[in-house]
């Protein structure tokens, strides 16, 4: 079976990458690096250099595969954030219908049942709903939490004011590690019984945020660090300043709105996983290392 992945050598795509080539399958990983080509041919997959915000590029690159695992890249320097990702979303959706595949496992996030009000989680609807429309095409959309690696961003507030801390707090924060995205994705490829249109959310742990700031500030020696919500207007300004575009920082602050008020998380509470298994008190000694070497 031929497999294609975008997502180049990231935290998701290269352990799936691995994954699939061990377990025998014709893999081929889409990046815009050349500098990425030799990594990805030592995982026993071929690379394939190009964008995915070129359509014809996506049409021959799709061409006889059986799966293609997409998502959509983080693009941070995006001063139109919906155009990106509508536009990578349609492009994914035009290459799909063009070569002909039948099968597609899309990253999506929590959230992305709401159609706007979720910032970039809603952004994800529009791209899941495309993919709905494809006609003869089995989708399933991966839905994880919030990535446990995003808690790096917090080091420098960590170190200059001595807590961590968002535009929301909450009770039970859905917390996902990577390579749990990495499995589910993998299984959903290797699945025989493969049809229709489904959401499968991968978590790893639920913590609220008071017991993140703990578990994150007993692994870094600072047991008594506390969880501190921003206003949004805060949250924002920080954001812009600590370098992002002010139409990301505007969808981050909203996604994080939607968190604080709960609607991020309503259709998850009805559909809830068996949590996967890296739990957030493992992540925290890699946080903690990273919080050292910083």
């Amino acid at each position: 079976m031929k497999v294609i992945i975008t997502g180049s050598t990231g935290n998701i795509s290269k352990p799936l990458t691995s994954m699939l080539v061990e377990a025998g399958y014709d893999v081929s990983v889409i990046t815009s690096s050349k500098e990425k080509t030799k990594e990805i041919g030592s995982l026993g997959a071929k690379p394939l250099v190009g964008s995915v915000e070129d359509r014809g590029f996506l049409q021959e690159a799709f061409k006889g595969a059986d799966v293609v695992y997409t998502m959509i890249p983080p693009n941070m320097a995006a001063e139109d954030w919906k155009s990106f990702v509508y536009g990578v979303g349609n492009n994914y959706v035009q290459a799909i219908k063009a070569a002909g595949v039948k099968k597609v496992v899309n990253l999506s996030a929590i959230g992305a049942h709401l159609p706007q009000g979720a910032g970039l989680s809603s952004l994800y609807n529009y791209v899941e709903q495309e993919l709905n429309k494809l006609e003869n095409v089995a989708v399933v959309h991966l839905r994880p939490g919030s990535f446990y690696f995003n808690f790096f961003r917090n080091i420098g507030m960590i170190k200059h004011m001595g807590v961590i801390g968002n535009n929301y707090t909450s009770d039970l924060l859905p917390l996902t590690h990577p390579l749990d995205i990495s499995k589910a994705a993998f299984e959903e490829i290797t699945a025989i019984n493969f049809s229709g249109r489904r959401v499968r959310y991968v978590v790893s742990d639920e913590l609220s945020t008071n017991a993140i700031a703990k578990v994150l500030g007993e692994a870094i020696g600072k047991p008594d660090m506390q969880w501190v919500k921003f206003g949004n207007e805060d949250a924002l300004n920080g954001m812009i300043q600590a370098g992002l575009t002010k139409d990301v920082s505007k969808n981050l602050v909203e996604m994080g709105q939607a968190v604080d008020s709960g609607i991020a998380y309503s259709d998850y509470n009805e559909h809830k996983p068996v949590l996967s298994a890296h739990k957030f008190k493992e992540f925290a000694k890699e946080f903690a290392l990273a919080y050292t070497n910083s």
